[in-house]
């Protein structure tokens, strides 16, 4: 199909670990500001069970000198061509924070063309696709921008102090900041991928009444964890995070998906209404 051959997919997925040939496979979309590697310790944990693939978004890492994206549109229309190629398999997206809208936007393209959604979306550290709050982070100036990545957490504070690290880390993560607050989730928009949404029991930024608004946005299964810690609790709650995604790939029902439809994809064809 158009747009999925081998280098295009070599361009937006990072293998870490192989993972059994025969192995479900779990695509993880990183958040603002993430790489890859952020998903290497849970590729790392998963690797006697499942196939990890970790999203790299342009701007950063091996792919430092392409222009970051800065709508959620975008990132999910690129993407949907690259993952449209596996869904003939046994898949799952982990997404956090901005990685879960990413996936969410990524799924709603590949259902309006037709093709099987993965059989669930881990959705975490993120309040539901239509609740809004008007954060304006992208807006700040350096240094109050720099305030709000230290505050949240996540991001080595050792970069942050580097000028030369620091130049090249800033502009990707504010362009992603700007993709995800101006995001606008449309409040009726539905997949029929089962959802799954987990959260840290002390994280502001996606609460346990921001988890349950999920279950708007999903015909199929629902389900909401929480988790000890803040926004990013999955790093000190790796062993249990991956306890929970292992266990819903073993048990959990099957997206019941309508098979693939023939055609080629155009992403100005399937891409949702707003």
């Amino acid at each position: 199909m158009a747009g999925n051959t081998t280098g295009n997919t070599e361009r937006w997925l990072r293998q870490f670990h192989p993972g059994p040939p025969d192995g479900p496979l779990l695509v993880c979309f990183p958040h603002a500001g993430g790489a890859a590697s952020f998903y290497l310790p849970m590729a790392r944990a998963l690797s006697a069970t499942t196939r990890v693939r970790a999203v790299q978004y342009p701007g950063r890492q091996d792919r430092r000198s392409e222009p970051p994206l800065t709508t959620i549109a975008a990132l999910a229309d690129a993407l949907a061509e690259v993952l449209d190629a596996f869904t003939g398999q046994q898949v799952a997206f982990f997404g956090h924070s901005m990685g879960a809208i990413v996936g969410f936007e990524v799924i709603r393209r590949l259902e309006a063309a037709g093709r099987p959604g993965p059989r669930v979306l881990f959705a975490s550290g993120r309040r539901a696709p239509s609740v809004r709050r008007g954060d304006r982070v992208h807006l700040l100036d350096d240094a109050g921008f720099l305030r709000e990545i230290r505050a949240l957490g996540g991001t080595d504070p050792r970069v942050l102090d580097d000028p030369e690290m620091l130049a090249l880390v800033l502009p990707p993560t504010r362009a992603d900041y700007r993709a995800i607050e101006t995001y606008v989730g449309p409040p009726d928009a539905t997949v029929r991928t089962p959802v799954t949404v987990l959260v840290g029991d002390t994280d502001p930024h996606a609460t346990a009444v921001d988890a349950e608004r999920w279950r708007e946005h999903t015909g199929g299964d629902f389900d909401v964890r929480v988790f000890p810690g803040g926004h990013f609790y999955l790093v000190d709650q790796q062993q249990a995070v991956t306890a929970t995604i292992v266990a819903a790939l073993r048990d959990g029902p099957a997206a019941g998906q309508r098979p693939a439809a023939v055609g080629q994809w155009r992403p100005d064809r399937h891409r949702p209404r707003p």
